[in-house]
């Protein structure tokens, strides 16, 4: 076997489970009136068909002061215990455990959603909610503890192998415990002791609740990464006195808090593995199964942090959102057919944070399993002959879906390599890894049996000449020529030709963002790097003004402004003009209406929109018996409408 240790089985407490790979606690929004679903029972029944372990589900209210999203399941109503054993059944006839994650979100919750006070330690507001709490009375922990037990009950009757209690980045448990959020002067605060008092009361009420015999663990904050907080000696100490208790099986480990977000939700900036070295921390002074989660989306790292005694069980959530047969394709040694998520966080992290169902710019099956999940294609009752032009993300997942399906699928590119956009945006700084997800695909392309034909540009004239029976449009965008007055001078481009080194730039550079996502703040920074001095000017209230939801604002605006890029918002750019060399940007602020002017600077790099590339498709209409377009033919969109409009359409046609 390739990877032995990973798919050796592991005791926790009372149960044992088939591999070391967890599928680790995440929001889904897919909750009904807050209770289990149907939706989450082919979720993570996806998973457990993909052959993973142990699934922890998404954290579940234990009180009626814990709203800090709409659609959490309320699990201190009895009426959960129904959907929560069609969900373990279907879970369990695949050989795989799963157990059930209990939270109060104490400071991290909403009282516009619940309409009661915010329960917490200490009467200090969240960085993130700014909400101030109500400062817990003793009875209003006992309560907790009680609804912390109730909720165990339903969890065992609902058939779990077991349970883990949030203590980790959003958890009123963990505000108990640093010295950050808890400064109470009572037998609840001050020494590590009473910091540990309400923590242990929530365990121990749960243990009580469910017997010895039950798998409990809790979820730790190995490190809050900030000045103040719990740092690695500390929780190290905490967990050793939790392990003492006898009361806990197993610990699993999360990094930060609300206060840097992006270090909880690390993007493609942050290192894969890059909670390694706190999982090693913790593995030296406990007995206990720790767990060890992060940027982990590959089963060769998972081995080896697994093999060296790092820690004894690997944590997967975006990785098993992105593939979720990832384990069961490992284990069987089909590397290449692994879908490597990338930590774009678009509709992952970015969606949640929004409010919005799961998803996944690589997986659009991701909350629609049912419809789309594995086993759902069926081949299709009549045969045809499809051609596909673009073989950027669109046009790769409509020619693979259509040829898994049976059709006579011909891919054509006008490119040297399949991946369109992708490979522009992945020479982005920081962006390579974007990459993947053209690798990803271009194996699935070939093995589905389509016959790819690059270097082509292909016309109306040779469409109607081959007879396609069905005709798919994916020739995506291309930037604005001309967007502002002015921008046909000299001296000035567009953000794809400084990815693809086709422009010639001199050192003071002024880049014009109507984007507000990486297509500009990669390619500023790509400038920076190079050693420009680059001047970013956006209408947007702030640079990157879109990378909020991603957890990408914070350490993009960071690395530009450590690299000496310059920031103007609030400016409407209305002209362009001036000499190569000498070029002036002229606009208005969007607030005040008052008008100025920047520069002079040696070149423009211009972000101000897309437009389609819809020549061809409007050329065929009416000439071909089924015609199609997807993706930014259509409109433009970024890769994950790409990605969901080939698979449907592959799907349909």
């Amino acid at each position: 076997m390739m990877f032995p240790t990973l798919f050796s089985p592991l005791k926790i407490g009372q149960v044992e489970v088939k591999n070391r790979i967890s599928f680790q606690p995440h929001l889904t929004n897919l909750a009904v009136d807050c209770l289990p679903s149907d939706l989450h029972m082919h979720y993570w029944g996806e998973r457990a068909k993909g052959g993973v372990g142990l699934i922890i589900t998404e954290e579940m209210a234990v009180h009626p002061t814990d709203r800090a999203y709409e659609k959490l399941i309320d699990v201190y109503h009895s009426q959960v215990i129904p959907g929560f054993r069609k969900i373990t059944n279907y879970v369990h006839q695949y050989d795989t455990k799963i157990f059930a994650q209990l939270n109060h979100n104490g400071q991290q919750c909403d009282g516009s959603l619940s309409r009661l006070p915010v329960w917490a330690p200490s009467p200090m507001p969240d960085i993130l909610f700014r909400e101030v709490p109500k400062a817990m009375e003793p009875e209003d922990i006992e309560e907790v503890a009680r609804y912390f037990a109730k909720s165990a009950t339903h969890v065992r009757s609902g058939r779990f192998d077991g349970i883990e209690l949030q203590f980790g980045h959003s958890s009123l448990a963990r505000q108990f415990l640093s010295p950050l959020t808890n400064y109470r002067r009572d037998e609840f605060g001050g020494s590590l002791e009473n910091r540990m008092r309400a923590p242990l009361m929530f365990i121990q009420a749960v243990r009580k609740a469910v017997g010895k015999d039950f798998t409990l663990g809790i979820r730790m904050c190995a490190d809050e990464m900030i000045p103040g907080g719990l740092d690695l000696a500390q929780v190290q100490e905490i967990g050793a006195r939790f392990e003492a208790t006898g009361l806990i099986d197993f610990m699993d480990l999360s990094i930060a808090t609300f206060y840097n977000l992006y270090l909880v939700e690390g993007s493609m900036h942050t290192p894969l593995g890059y909670t390694i070295p706190l999982a090693a921390g913790m593995r030296e002074k406990l007995n206990l199964p720790v767990f060890c989660t992060g940027r982990i989306n590959d089963p060769t790292m998972a081995e080896r942090v697994l093999a060296s005694g790092q820690a004894d069980m690997i944590g997967m959530c975006r990785a098993l959102i992105c593939d979720p047969f990832l384990p069961k394709k490992a284990k069987e040694g089909r590397l290449e057919d692994l879908r490597y998520c990338v930590a774009d966080n678009q509709n992952c992290i970015g969606r949640i944070g929004m409010n919005k169902s799961l998803g996944c710019i690589q997986n659009p099956a991701v909350g629609k399993e049912a419809e789309w999940g594995e086993g759902t294609l069926k081949p299709a009752p009549l045969k045809k002959k499809v051609m596909i032009v673009g073989g950027g993300p669109a046009g790769m997942w409509a020619a693979k879906m259509a040829g898994r399906r049976g059709h006579r699928v011909t891919l054509y590119d006008k490119g040297t390599e399949l991946g369109g956009q992708i490979l522009i945006a992945a020479k982005g700084a920081g962006r390579d890894e974007f990459g993947v997800l053209a690798r990803n695909e271009k194996e699935q392309v070939n093995k589905a049996g389509v016959t790819v034909r690059l270097e082509t540009e292909v016309t109306t004239a040779q469409v109607l000449a081959e007879k396609p029976d069905v005709v798919i449009i994916a020739t995506g965008s291309v930037p604005k020529e001309f967007p502002v007055g002015g921008s046909d001078g000299p001296g000035i481009c567009n953000v794809w030709q400084v990815l693809q080194g086709e422009a010639e730039l001199g050192e003071n550079v002024c880049l014009i963002d109507y984007d507000g996502h990486h297509r500009a703040t990669a390619t500023a920074e790509l400038l920076a790097i190079q050693g420009k001095k680059v001047h970013i000017i956006t209408s947007s209230l702030f640079i990157g003004a879109e990378l909020g939801p991603t957890q990408d604002l914070y350490l993009t605006r960071q690395r530009l402004l450590q690299k000496g890029v310059t920031f103007t918002p609030d400016i409407a750019v209305m002209e362009v003009g001036g000499e190569k060399g000498a070029k002036i940007v002229k606009g208005f602020n969007v607030y005040s209406n008052q008008w100025d002017q920047w520069g002079p600077f040696d070149n423009l790099v211009l972000a101000m929109g897309q437009r389609t590339v819809d020549d061809l498709y409007f050329s065929l209409k009416g000439k071909v018996p089924e015609l199609y377009r997807i993706g930014d033919c259509v409109a433009p969109r970024r890769v994950d409408m790409a990605i969901w409009e080939g698979q449907k359409i592959g799907r349909e046609i």
